[in-house]
């Protein structure tokens, strides 16, 4: 019965993006982050419906006329650059057919990204797909949520099986990173039963990060909810609602879980966390023999014999300082660009939605950032959905900006002509 239903939604999926070629980029973060057909036991759950649906998009990208020239930004050269340089870090791997098998499997997360860049032509397209992400995912936490809540967080919560979101610290960091997207919708939309509907799973979402029993999404869930009180104006209910849920998740949350987060405080008792640094300490020092090309993928069976535990390593380790730096300043200038752009649009009337989407965005960046900080994420699509979301809001917000500037010079000459006559 499952499998008829996933076979149905995919062939839904289809129409759709032969109909409109951009709800096919919706389906595709459909697909790839709720993951419909990890849920299915028969023949469906080994179907390759993502790349079924891939071709379809990629066939109708090309013959539509829906779509828009690739942004003018920095961001998407360095994204380019960083993919050629993996080809120079490869052909340089260590142990070749695992590198050159991983580079396959990073390009093609990375080609639907160019369907994102020139279908999403829109600002409603837009917001469409950052609430598709956030539903997509948001729909496996609030389940896992309701379970952790029932079982009183004695069991560890997992994501979609077989899927990139399967391994609880992984989960629990995506599960994060979908709360500032849910709550962008939450303050977008005019619907009520919405408005009021996010707010009551927030929580529960928060209960099922707590209970993947994950050290670095407890640091990412404390960073989070300080960002959200900072960005909220309801400071005067924020903060006694931060306090009063961290009252009641003390109380009930039980006491194997604080045995485990106290290893936090310490590492150096915990074989985990030693285990961890000692691999990032290899990765550093063999870096700095082999500054232009590190490992390549899959380096650490070489290097240290275990995985990196931190996106930043794994980075740097793999491809070396050139790489990283590109991968770097694409977060980093991200983060700054979601910054900067709402001052920018500050006090103009009708621009209200950049501060909103882009402190959003922010939000789920600095989840990222903070979360994959001790897991091995770089090449993660949801970090580049991230980065590339923010670029269209940069596009859009600059060409709403010049349409409204225009539009203001034109009254001014129209009210000059009819005063000199």
């Amino acid at each position: 019965m499952r499998d008829l239903v996933v076979l149905i939604f995919l062939v839904l999926c289809i129409a759709a993006a032969i109909k409109k070629p951009w709800w096919g980029v919706l389906s595709l973060a459909v697909f790839s982050y709720l993951n419909p057909h990890a849920y299915a036991w028969g023949f469906v759950r080994t179907l390759p419906v993502y790349y079924i649906l891939f071709l379809v998009v990629a066939f109708r990208t090309f013959t539509t006329d829906d779509k828009q020239p690739l942004p003018s930004d920095w961001r998407i050269i360095f994204f380019i650059l960083l993919w050629l340089y993996f080809i120079l870090t490869t052909t340089q791997a260590y142990i070749p057919d695992v590198a050159w098998s991983r580079f396959w499997v990073i390009t093609k997360i990375y080609i639907p990204f160019y369907f994102t860049l020139v279908l999403i032509n829109t600002r409603e397209k837009l917001f469409y797909l950052i609430i598709t992400i956030g539903i997509s995912i948001g729909i496996v936490a609030v389940k896992g949520g309701i379970f952790a809540i029932l079982s009183g967080f004695s069991y560890r919560v997992y994501g979609p099986p077989a899927t990139q979101f399967y391994e609880n610290n992984a989960f629990a960091v995506a599960m994060l990173i979908a709360i500032p997207l849910l709550l962008l919708w939450q303050k977008e939309t005019k619907n009520p039963w919405i408005k009021r509907g996010i707010p009551f799973s927030i929580p529960i979402i928060y209960a099922a990060s707590l209970s993947s029993w994950s050290r670095g999404a407890l640091l990412t869930l404390a960073v989070l909810t300080l960002v959200l009180i900072w960005n909220s104006n309801r400071k005067y209910l924020a903060i006694p609602t931060a306090i009063i849920g961290a009252y009641f998740a003390i109380d009930y949350l039980p006491e194997e879980w604080f045995g485990r987060m106290g290893t936090i405080e310490t590492y150096e008792e915990d074989a985990s966390a030693m285990g961890r640094i000692q691999a990032w300490t290899d990765g550093w020092n063999h870096t700095l023999h082999h500054p232009f090309t590190g490992s390549g993928f899959e380096g650490w069976m070489y290097v240290t014999n275990r995985d990196w535990h931190s996106s930043y390593i794994e980075m740097l380790s793999e491809h070396g300082f050139v790489a990283f730096g590109l991968w770097l300043s694409m977060i980093l200038g991200t983060l700054v660009s979601l910054t900067t752009l709402p001052q920018k649009t500050k006090n103009i009337k009708g621009m209200e939605w950049v501060g909103n989407y882009c402190f959003s965005i922010r939000a789920s960046l600095i989840c990222y950032m903070v979360g994959t900080a001790f897991l091995g994420l770089s090449y993660w699509d949801l970090l580049y959905h991230l980065i590339f979301i923010a670029v269209l809001i940069k596009k859009f917000a600059l060409e709403e900006m010049t349409a409204l500037t225009e539009k203001s010079t034109n009254k001014d000459k129209l009210l000059s002509f009819r005063h000199d006559n």
